[in-house]
This record gives structure tokens, sequence and C-alpha cells, in this order.
């Protein structure tokens, strides 16, 4: 089987990886708009070589690692491939993706979004064993045929992944608040004290919490667009509910109620209860 992957950036590059690594794939072979990145992906060993948009159509499996924006346009650029061809994007929305899909290949298209990831992004900031032991996530499979279907199983499952099934509009609800919203967040936090006068000096004192809360800030301007605008009524609902939390804590410190304080943080420790 030769699969080809669009997009060497993180995502596309660590898959490369790990697929290089499969016994049932011959050849990888990927594309990149950006000629660093191309030059790099061969550099490090992310794919076996560099290839034109059209000879990307002939592998058996393609794999659209790029902005959720940019799998919608090149969608429209791959409704000539064979019946047998397998379409699978890794995009982190999937309604307005599915929608997208041309008629002629909605057959040939899985529409998937594996749970992983890092804030680097970038040829260089591609990881072997990305996909290990994370989740990904299936969506409307009803409507991929039996062959793609299987195509995708069999390779999520080959690289150790723990396949989740739902459809594409419960999908962005919940991305929206386990993902979504997070990375805005971020982008907040890190907006707050990088507006201060002083931000060198609050940096300074910058440890682990700060570090773990602004982590996600690092990631791509770009891809963070696309989804926010992709996603936005989910973003949105998720923002609202995160302010009224906060809202409260806030009030509760203003007013003094430390009881009340403690267990707004005390419910919150009963996340892990669930996550662990």
């Amino acid at each position: 089987m030769k699969a080809g992957i669009v997009g060497l950036g993180l995502m596309g590059g660590s898959l490369g990886l790990g697929l290089k690594e499969l016994d049932f794939i011959d050849e990888v072979v990927g594309v990149d708009k950006n000629e660093t990145h191309q030059k790099e992906a061969l550099k490090l060993g992310l794919v076996d070589k560099v290839v034109e948009f059209e000879d990307i159509k002939k592998c058996d499996v393609v794999f659209l690692a790029i902005p959720v924006d940019g799998i919608i346009s090149v969608l429209q650029n791959l409704k000539d491939v064979s019946d047998d061809t397998t379409i699978i994007d890794l995009g982190s929305t999937k309604e307005k993706i599915v929608k997208s899909v041309p008629k002629e290949i909605r057959k040939n298209f899985v529409a998937s979004h594996p749970m992983t990831g890092t804030e680097n992004f970038g040829p260089s900031a591609a990881v072997k064993g990305l996909y290990k032991d994370k989740v990904v996530v299936l969506c409307d499979l009803e409507d991929s045929g039996d062959l793609q279907k299987d195509v995708a199983k069999k390779i999520f499952k080959s690289l150790g992944m723990k396949k989740y099934f739902m459809n594409a509009s419960e999908h962005d609800r919940h991305a929206a608040f386990i993902s979504h919203m997070p990375h805005a967040v971020s982008f907040s936090i890190a907006n707050t004290v990088m507006n201060q006068e002083n931000k060198e000096n609050i940096l300074a004192l910058a440890a682990g919490g700060f570090r773990s809360m602004s982590r996600l800030a690092k990631s791509s301007p770009n891809m963070w667009e696309d989804i926010f605008r992709q996603n936005k009524n989910n973003l949105l609902e998720a923002i609202k509910f995160f302010e009224i939390e906060l809202q409260l804590l806030k009030e509760s410190i203003e007013k003094e109620e430390w009881e009340r304080v403690n267990k707004i943080i005390s419910d919150g420790n009963r996340l892990y209860d669930i996550w662990d």
C-alpha cells in the first residue's frame, strides 16, 4: 500500500514516521506547499520522497494533515481519484469538513480527528510515536465506503490508537470544550501577561503552573484561526460557560467567601476522579 500525506508539519510528519514502520505500507510520499518544509521533511526522513500533488492522487491512501480550511479546499481537487482510494483528514473540526466533501468522493472519505499533538509546529516538530496510545475519533462512518472504513481502522489500530465513533456535530461540540476553548484561554493568559508593563519581571517568576497554562499559546496562529472560524458557535458556547465559572470564583474572592472558594476548587478536583 502506498500512502501519501498532504502537509508535512507536526501531524503529517509524525504520521509519516509512524506509517513507515507499518509492514503493509510500502512507501510514504508527501507534498507541502512550503518548499522549506519539503526539504526539511526529506532531511528528517519523515517521508520517502516529496512528490507533486497530482502524484498524491495515485496513492492508495491519502492523508490530509493541513489546517481545516485547507482541507476543504484540497478536497475539491481530489474528485478524480480512483474508487479504491481512501482519503483521511486529520482536522480538529469535523462538521464543516464533512459537509464540504464533494459527492463524487464521499465514499472515498473518512473523517477522523487524532486527539494528539504538541504546541510546536512544522516538520522539525514531528515526533516518533505521537499517535501511539492516543484516541482517534472517526465521524459519520456510515457515509464512507466499506473498503475505506477498513483501511482507516486498520491503519489507526496499527499505529496503536484507540478508536471512538460519533457524528460530526457531536464531535465538534465536545472538541470545543476539551481542546478549542482551552487553547483560547491559553492565548488569553499569555496576552494578559504580555500586556503588562513589567512582563519581563513577571515572567522571571514563572514556574510550572504558568508554563502549563500558557503552553498551548505557542500553537500555530494560522491553524487555530481556521479552527476557531469553523467551530465558532460551539467555541463561543464553551467560552460562555467558562466565563460563568470564572465570574463565580471572582465574586467569591471579592466577597471573601473563602468556604465557597474552597468548594469551587474542590469541585474542580473532581475532574480527576473521572479522568484517572
